[in-house]
C-alpha cells in the first residue's frame, strides 16, 4: 500500500483523493490542509446566518469529466421558484438540529449575470453592443471606439504585455474604459508591466468579434453557438449554500473510504534524498509531525513548496521565492437595500439588480468587485426577501495597509465607498458585517514569473512529486482546471506514466474563458 500525501484541501486536492480512490489500487491517503476549512478560496464562510462565497464561483465546465464529478457528489436540483424558495427557507428555519441545511445537497441552476459599473452606469459584461451601451456611452464615445477596435484589427501590436493583448482584442478606447483601471486594482501593475501570458489563459477567445458571433447565433432561429466562451454562458450551476458545501461534501466521501483529514496541520518541509521526496513535516496545535511519503501531491503555493524543500540549487530558490501573489479581502455587508434600481427585466426576489457580480470600473476606489450573494443564491441569505447580504472585494497585499486594517477600519471604509459611489445612501441601515482575509488568491504573471519554466522543470526531476492546482502549479486556474489537474496526475500515477506534461499543460489551451 503506497503512501500519498495530499497537500491542501481546495478543489485539487479533495478530487485527487477521491479519484485515488476509484482506482483499483491501494493507497494510503493523509491530506494536509492549513487551515481549519475545506475547500481553498473555494470554501463556503458563514457568519451570523448568512453564507459569503469567497471570490464568486460559478459552476461551469466545457470537461464533461468535471462536470459529471460536480453532479455525482451533489445531484441537480434546477431551478427553484420564488414561492419554492420562501417555502423551503421557511422548513429549514423551523427544524431543529445542528446544521438542518447540509441535508440539501443539491445544485441549483442559476441565472448569469455580471454587469460594470463605470461612472455611475451600468454596462454589460462582457460588453455588448446593445443600444443601452451605446446610450451610456454617448455616441461620440462610440464612434471613437468602434474606429479603434478597426485599428487594431488593422494593425496588430506584438503582444508584449496583456496591455497590448488587450488593446488588440478590443481597441484602445475599450482597453481604457473597462480594463485598465481594474486590471491594476487587480493585480497592483499597469497591463503594460504584465505578461501577455494571463491574457491569453484567461481571456482567451473573448473579443469583440466573440461577441458578435454569439449575438448572431441568438438572433437566427435554430442556430446556436456551441463554441460559446464561458464569458457569454447565460446560466450556471451552484450548491444551494455555496461552493464550500460541496468540497465538504466530496471531502467527508474521501474520509468515509477511508482518507485521513487534517486541518489545521501547515506543511513546513519537503524532505528529498537520492532524487526523490522521502518524508513530509508539518504542525498542528499539538506540536512537529513527521509523516513518510510514496507520492506527495502538492497544492500548496510553489513558493511556499521550494522553501521548504532542502537542497535546492540557488537559483531555482531564487525564482521561486520572487513568485508573486495578490491576496484577497471580502467585506459581507447586511444591508436593508441597495440604492440601486432594477431596470432589468429580469426578476428577483426582493426587487433587487440581479447581478452576481458587480465590476467597479472606477479608479476613484479601491473596491474591485461587489458580489450580490441573493443572487448566487438565496440560501446563503438569512433572510433574502427583506435583507441583501453582499460582499465588497478588495484586491490587496499581505501586510500592506489596507490587509492590516481592523476589521472595524475596513468595514468603515468599504462602507464609505460604497456611500461615494452612490450604491447605498448615507442613511442605508447595515445589519450585520464580516471581514475575510485570504492570502495568495491569486497567482500572478510577472517578476520571477518569466523563468517559471526552469522551475517546473526542476520539480519535475522528483518522480513521486505532483503539482496540482492554482497555487500548486502559479497559474490562475479556474476551479474545474484545477481539478483536471488532479485527473491528470492520478491518471498518471495509476499508469506510471512519467512525463507531467501532460498535468502542467491543463489550461493551456486557446479555447477557454472565465473572467474570474
Amino acid at each position: 500500500m503506497k503512501k500519498v500525501i495530499i497537500i491542501g484541501a481546495g478543489p485539487a486536492g479533495i478530487t485527487a483523493a477521491n479519484e485515488l480512490q476509484k482506482s483499483n489500487k491501494e493507497y494510503e491517503i493523509t491530506i494536509l490542509e492549513e487551515s481549519d476549512c475545506i475547500g481553498g478560496i473555494s470554501r463556503t464562510v458563514s457568519h451570523d446566518g448568512n453564507h459569503m462565497d469567497i471570490g464568486g464561483h460559478r459552476f461551469f465546465s466545457k470537461d464533461k469529466r468535471v462536470m459529471d464529478w460536480w453532479f455525482d457528489i451533489m445531484p441537480l436540483q434546477g431551478k427553484d421558484s420564488f414561492d419554492d424558495i420562501k417555502l423551503n427557507r421557511k422548513k429549514h428555519l423551523a427544524k431543529k438540529g445542528p446544521d438542518p441545511e447540509r441535508e440539501n445537497n443539491v445544485m441549483l441552476i442559476r441565472q448569469r449575470v455580471s454587469r460594470i459599473y463605470y461612472k455611475h452606469k451600468f454596462f454589460d459584461y462582457p460588453v455588448s453592443l446593445k443600444w443601452d451601451t451605446i446610450k451610456n456611452m454617448g455616441f461620440i464615445t462610440t464612434i471613437r471606439a468602434g474606429f479603434s477596435y478597426i485599428k487594431s484589427c488593422l494593425h496588430k501590436l506584438k503582444e508584449t504585455s496583456l496591455e497590448n493583448f488587450y488593446i488588440n482584442r478590443f481597441g484602445k478606447v475599450l482597453y481604457s474604459m473597462f480594463f485598465e483601471g481594474y486590471t491594476e486594482k487587480l493585480w497592483g501593475r499597469h497591463p503594460k508591466d504584465i505578461s501577455a501570458d494571463w491574457g491569453a489563459q484567461r481571456v482567451k477567445g473573448l473579443s469583440i468579434t466573440a461577441v458578435l458571433k454569439d449575438i448572431f447565433c441568438k438572433l437566427i432561429p435554430g442556430k446556436k453557438n456551441k463554441n460559446v466562451e464561458t464569458s457569454l454562458i447565460e446560466e450556471f450551476y451552484y450548491p444551494k449554500y455555496g461552493p464550500g458545501q460541496l468540497w465538504e461534501t466530496a471531502a467527508e466521501k474521501a474520509v468515509k473510504n477511508g482518507a485521513v483529514l487534517k486541518t489545521s496541520s501547515k506543511v513546513t518541509k519537503v524532505h528529498t534524498s537520492n532524487g526523490k521526496i522521502d518524508y513530509v513535516i508539518y504542525t498542528d496545535k499539538s506540536g512537529e509531525h513527521q509523516i513518510e511519503a510514496d507520492i506527495v501531491i502538492s497544492s500548496m503555493p510553489l513558493k511556499d513548496l521550494v522553501e521548504g524543500m532542502n537542497d535546492v540549487p540557488d537559483e531555482i530558490s531564487k525564482i521561486a521565492s520572487g513568485l508573486p501573489y495578490r491576496d484577497f479581502v471580502t467585506v459581507g455587508l447586511e444591508i436593508d437595500k441597495l440604492n440601486l434600481i432594477n431596470k432589468t427585466n429580469i426578476p428577483t426576489l426582493g426587487d433587487i439588480v440581479p447581478d452576481c457580480w458587480i465590476y467597479v470600473q472606477d479608479t476613484g476606489v479601491k473596491l474591485g468587485r461587489i458580489q450580490i450573494f441573493n443572487n448566487w443564491s438565496p440560501y446563503l441569505v438569512k433572510d433574502p426577501e427583506h435583507k441583501v447580504w453582499i460582499g465588497l472585494e478588495y484586491f490587496c497585499l499581505e501586510g500592506d495597509d489596507f490587509w492590516n486594517m481592523s476589521d472595524e477600519e475596513c468595514i468603515s471604509y468599504a462602507t464609505d465607498e460604497l456611500i461615494k459611489m452612490g450604491v447605498i445612501s448615507k442613511d442605508a441601515k447595515i445589519t450585520s458585517s464580516h471581514r475575510e482575509r485570504v492570502k495568495k488568491a491569486y497567482p500572478a504573471y510577472f517578476d520571477t514569473y518569466d523563468d517559471i519554466d526552469k522551475l517546473i522543470s526542476w520539480l519535475n526531476r522528483f518522480p513521486n512529486l505532483y503539482c496540482i492546482g492554482r497555487n500548486g502549479q502559479h497559474r490562475y486556474n479556474n476551479m474545474d482546471h484545477s481539478m483536471v489537474t488532479a485527473f491528470e496526475a492520478v491518471n498518471n500515477i495509476n499508469n506510471n506514466i512519467s512525463s507531467k506534461d501532460n498535468i502542467w499543460s491543463v489550461n493551456t489551451e486557446q479555447s477557454y474563458h472565465e473572467e474570474k
